[in-house]
């Protein structure tokens, strides 16, 4: 035992932030987000190891600072921030360009004819039908109801 003594009993504050950049690239690698905690316990017990009197810094203390430090972060992050541990989401209308067009306003190009025709939305021409087989006259204001494939549903509004 007094060999570990004094193995351990030099461990200082530059000891832990090691053990916690460790730590946190291990963590970048596997990225759990488990790891994260415990590196974060390990840069509080470094700042602990650096300002703690004499009598509560020795390795003994230390260990005992960071098992309850590791602990409570790790608890704390299964918990609260239970949500980073979640996939963020693809964006409902990321690379579905039609996807975007619902809801925009638009203007007829050319009369329709037969519930079809051409509509003008931004600076691009679109197909388009009517979802009530209506058909508006040239410039008249229109809505993006839906989309199939690449032609644009519209109602006058």
């Amino acid at each position: 035992m007094e060999g570990f003594n004094e193995l351990i009993w030099p461990l200082t504050a530059w000891h832990w932030v090691a053990i916690g950049l460790i730590l946190l690239s291990i963590e970048m690698a596997v990225g759990t987000f488990d790891l994260l905690w415990i590196a974060i316990a390990a840069g509080i017990t470094a700042i602990f190891a650096a300002i703690a009197p004499a009598g509560l810094s020795d390795w003994q203390g230390q260990l005992i600072f960071f098992a309850i430090a590791a602990t409570g972060l790790l608890i704390l992050g299964r918990t609260v921030f239970a949500g980073m541990r979640k996939l963020a989401g693809e964006h409902p209308t990321l690379n579905k360009r039609m996807d975007r067009t619902v809801g925009q306003r638009g203007v007829v190009m050319d009369d329709f004819s037969g519930g079809s025709g051409r509509v003008k939305l931004g600076d691009t021409e679109w197909s388009a039908e009517t979802v009530d087989e209506s058909n508006p006259a040239a410039g008249t204001s229109v809505i993006v109801e839906d989309t199939a494939g690449n032609v644009l549903r519209i109602k006058p509004v």
